[in-house]
């Protein structure tokens, strides 16, 4: 109010040096001017008189609420402050949005330009708004009411390319990478168990009777190298095959039947040296390694087939890993494996597939595999768990695309092409292995092609993503003039 009154009263003044200026110049009679101030004055202080033009009223729904001191908070609901007060509705027309909004019509007096740029804009057809694939000649409206969405002379696409606005690029969070050529590596992973070597195992047993008459000072867990002795016997039979030996000295069935008894090949040396017989037979390692059983004692009686010592050679051991059934297709004989162990954080050891077994556990669906490895310092042990990862996959570089990019559908796969300027295309790729976050692109795309990574559901829910998608077999033919004049017509 103040302000208007100061218009008012600075208009007055205006006006009457106009007037005195005026009648003092032409001689103008003082009471007309005099009217003219008084009118003038009036009308400043009318409402409505601001130089500003007022702002619309808001318009459309509530969409959310907001703080009333213009923090960021904001509200799906009525909501109030923490002193009690009332956020502040905001409406459809008050809303910040990053849409292409259409250009304000331009006054009838002006609009020249607009009315010939909307002529050589012409409309196409209309499309179903829900995205469906599902097209009109002339303005209809869809079984909830809603009408068509009209396609302008420009707009239309290929019937598999999608339009996607700046804004809504930017709100849905749109990422694109670049198809490029890389090696895929797709490590099988399986646990498994260290074994022992079964061709590096010697039992120590007599093909006869006998009786032990002494037992040399080796026990289980220690470490016997070839021809060392383990223990001495006697035996009524090994010493009736060495007395017939003697006396036939030169034939090789006498010494074949000491060679049957398994009597080791120094001892039959030795007899044939000093022609006697030895009233007991000392008995050697026959290979190096660990005695891991020993089941004999001085003085006992040994039967024939007896195991009384067991060695086992760990130079070498194995690890029997169980591989999935989806990924024994990728393992065959002859690759490099990496077997990790608990005991040895940090350390691996390298070895090689050297058998698949043929069948598959019934309640795992596992099958077993078997690898080789050296274990010179006996670092590894049977029964330790071990970690086992084997390298597959393609040793040449591949088109491949990250993962994410895949859409798969159920009957097809199918990635977004970003083809700039806010489009995308849906194309369908065949693919082929997959390793570490990426997979193979046989078919569908090149190497440079750029496709989307990141919110490829969201441009599914967005842009009409079915109808495209539906247009890769069947794309959609836009109705042609004739055909809308004849549809228009009454």
């Amino acid at each position: 109010m103040r302000r208007a009154a100061w218009l008012a009263g600075t208009l007055a003044a205006i006006a009457a040096g106009v007037t005195g200026y005026v009648v003092g110049r032409d001689g103008a009679p003082l009471a007309a001017m005099v009217d003219m101030a008084q009118e003038a004055l009036q009308a400043a202080r009318r409402p409505g008189s601001n130089t500003k033009a007022a702002a619309p009223p808001p318009s459309g729904p509530v969409i959310y609420y907001r703080d009333p001191d213009g923090k960021p908070a904001y509200s799906a609901g009525p909501r109030k402050t923490a002193d009690g007060r009332d956020y502040l509705a905001v409406r459809a027309s008050e809303d910040v949005s990053f849409e292409d909004k259409p250009a304000a019509e331009t006054p009838s007096g002006a609009g020249h330009a607009s009315e010939a740029s909307a002529d050589t804009k012409r409309v196409l057809y209309y499309r179903n708004p829900m995205g469906l694939p599902d097209t009109s000649p002339v303005p209809k409206k869809d079984s909830m009411g809603m009408d068509y969405i009209p396609v302008l002379e420009g707009e239309a696409e290929d019937g598999n390319v999608i339009r996607l606005s700046p804004g809504k690029i930017q709100r849905t969070g749109v990422r694109t990478t670049e198809a490029l050529e890389r090696v895929l590596s797709a490590p099988v992973r399986a646990p498994g168990t260290v074994e022992e070597d079964e061709r590096r195992i010697s039992v120590v047993a007599t093909r006869t009777d006998a009786f032990v008459e002494a037992v040399e000072n080796v026990t289980t867990g220690d470490h016997v190298h070839k021809g060392q002795p383990l223990f001495r016997l006697y035996s009524p039979e090994i010493a009736s095959a060495a007395a017939q030996y003697l006396t036939a000295i030169g034939y090789d069935g006498a010494r074949r039947r000491l060679e049957n008894l398994a009597i080791p090949g120094e001892v039959i040396d030795e007899i044939e040296r000093t022609r006697k017989v030895p009233a007991v037979i000392t008995w050697s390692a026959p290979r190096d390694g660990v005695v891991v059983e020993r089941n004999v004692s001085t003085g006992m009686r040994a039967r024939a087939g007896d195991v009384l010592f067991r060695i086992v050679d760990h130079s070498r051991v194995w690890v029997v890993a169980d591989v999935s059934e989806r990924d024994l297709g990728r393992v065959a004989e002859g690759q490099a494996a990496t077997v990790r162990v608990r005991s040895f954080p940090g350390r691996s050891f390298v070895g090689t597939v050297t058998r698949i077994y043929p069948h598959l556990a019934a309640g795992t669906r596992t099958a077993r595999l078997r690898i080789e490895l050296a274990n010179p310092e006996g670092a590894l042990r049977p029964a330790m768990y071990a970690e086992v990862r084997i390298e597959t996959g393609a040793q040449s570089p591949v088109t491949s695309v990250p993962e994410d990019a895949i859409l798969d559908t159920g009957t097809k796969q199918v990635v977004l092409l970003d083809r700039g300027e806010g489009r995308f295309e849906p194309r369908e790729v065949k693919l082929g292995q997959r390793g570490e976050g990426y997979v193979e692109v046989r078919e569908g795309l090149a190497v440079g092609d750029t496709v989307v990574t990141s919110a490829n559901f969201l441009i599914d829910a967005e842009s009409n993503l079915k109808a495209a998608l539906q247009a890769l077999t069947v794309p959609p033919s836009a109705p042609t003039t004739q055909a809308m004049a004849g549809e228009k017509a009454p």
